[in-house]
């Protein structure tokens, strides 16, 4: 029996209050958008080893553009050096971005050998 335990982390995200309401090319924040630059993160803060580390069960489950939440899953051995990274991220596109922790919550799913 295998156990896979993972953290979730539920995020806000406030963009740039000074940004101009006229801008071209407004930021919708996507999956794609928030993976990216956590990963970018990791990779410049920790390295490539860190990242490959983290990657393991490293995802962006949900993101909500309306109300600016994400969660990210992590695994439990990992999930303080992606919390780290995801404070350290500063934009998203050319927008502004500061991430800010509401909860984390833990996981423990049993897997046995014929999954």
């Amino acid at each position: 029996m295998v156990g896979f335990k993972n953290r979730y982390m539920v995020m806000e995200v406030f963009l740039d209050p000074n940004r101009e309401l006229g801008v071209d090319d407004p930021i919708i924040l996507t999956q794609f958008n928030v993976s990216k630059v956590i990963r970018d993160s990791i990779l410049v803060n920790f390295e490539e080893c860190g990242l490959a580390s983290s990657l393991g069960s490293f995802q962006v489950k949900y993101v909500n553009p309306i109300a600016k939440l994400c969660i990210i899953r992590a695994s439990r051995e990992e999930h303080q050096k992606v919390w780290a990274a995801i404070t350290l991220v500063t934009s998203v596109g050319n927008c502004l971005v500061l991430f800010n922790l509401l909860d984390l919550f833990g996981e423990s799913n049993e897997c046995r050998a014929g999954c």
